[in-house]
């Protein structure tokens, strides 16, 4: 069985899909622009486990905040029934959380990722 490590990775939803990446889910609570409902590289929106409104402005992807970001996201998700699905979903292969900013790095999706990687 393949580690819950290498099956859990972040992505562009603008990007092409990988042959490898699994099952996609989107992880903002906003749609993505320029993208239809219907489009494959998004996979499953599930917008419940993306920050509040408010965190998401407060953050408002400036780099020197990530780290204050991840922290009140984190407590944020705390008892959260859907980062519980999202879990449940990375027991059944590899899982791609996709997002639409450009920085994925200091993302939402870099945070899920870490959390359901056990880091």
């Amino acid at each position: 069985m393949v580690g819950a490590k290498s099956r859990i990775r972040v992505a562009r939803v603008y990007d092409d899909i990988a042959a490898d990446e699994g099952q996609r889910v989107l992880v903002d609570r906003v749609w993505p622009r320029g993208i239809r409902k219907e489009d494959p590289r998004v996979g499953t929106w599930c917008k419940d486990v993306a920050p509040s409104a408010e965190l998401r402005k407060w953050y408002d992807h400036r780099p020197e905040r990530f780290d204050e970001f991840a922290s009140r996201y984190q407590a944020e998700l705390r008892d959260s029934g859907a980062l519980e699905e999202l879990r449940a979903l990375t027991e059944h292969g590899a899982v791609t959380l996709v997002t639409a900013t450009r920085a994925v790095d200091i993302s939402q999706a870099a945070v899920l990722a870490k959390l359901l990687k056990g880091r």
